[in-house]
């Protein structure tokens, strides 16, 4: 079990750490430096650790269920700086997903190497992180991208409906939160993004070299 949660905890920092430093870059990019004037555009996973979101949950539900999921602080953005703010509402809620999808190269990569160097010591660990790191960035980039305010998904869909449209759809931001423990807690999160995680995460376990095997292993469902 041990063994588990050390596989765990880098992918899982590095996921939710850059998820949020993306917006924070993004943003300023745009035109909004808040974040780099706090000190939360930096790499460090300590400037970004929520205690209940990236270490009580992911670990509760490490050691008690099959699934995995976690956040970090928000980076905070002030939309009104953003040079186009209805625009950049949008890019800035993208970033985060797209650092997730760019972490998954970068896994899937990390694995590449592990198989060529072959080097059981060094290579065994490192795949086993690989699929750790696979998987948590696609969960996260996918339920991310779940169009509900205040998810990423939420905010790119306020970005591009018209402004009365926008208005009302960002009213639903006030219950967000209930809204997503609610799909967490029933089937419905599952039925909507079961398929397109089974596509990505057999698509990227295959293309990495890594058999289904391990990551059922990582997720208590193996021996």
């Amino acid at each position: 079990m041990v063994g588990r949660i050390a596989v765990w905890v880098l992918p899982v920092l590095f996921a939710i750490t850059l998820h949020e430093v993306a917006h924070g870059w993004v943003a300023k990019l745009l035109g909004d430096k808040t974040a780099e004037r706090l000190g939360r555009l930096s790499l460090n996973p300590l400037k970004h650790v929520d205690p209940v979101g990236t270490i009580v949950l992911p670990g509760l539900m490490l050691l008690f269920t099959s699934f995995i999921f976690g956040w970090a602080k928000p980076v905070p953005v002030d939309w009104s700086k953003l040079r186009h703010p209805k625009r950049d509402v949008g890019l800035v809620a993208v970033a985060g997903p797209a650092a997730n999808l760019l972490m998954v190269v970068f896994w899937i990569i990390a694995s590449k190497l592990a198989l060529i160097l072959g080097v059981r010591s060094i290579s065994i660990p490192l795949i086993y992180m690989s699929a750790a790191g696979i998987y948590i960035n696609i969960m996260l980039m996918l339920i991310n991208l779940v169009p509900l305010p205040p998810l990423d998904g939420g905010r790119i869909l306020t970005s591009l409906l018209p402004d009365k449209w926008a208005y009302q759809f960002g009213q639903i931001e006030r219950y967000g939160f209930i809204i997503l423990i609610l799909l967490m807690t029933t089937p419905a999160l599952s039925m909507i993004l079961g398929p397109p995680l089974s596509v990505l995460l057999g698509f990227s376990l295959l293309t990495a070299g890594i058999p289904h095997g391990i990551l059922y292993q990582l997720m208590g469902s193996g021996s």
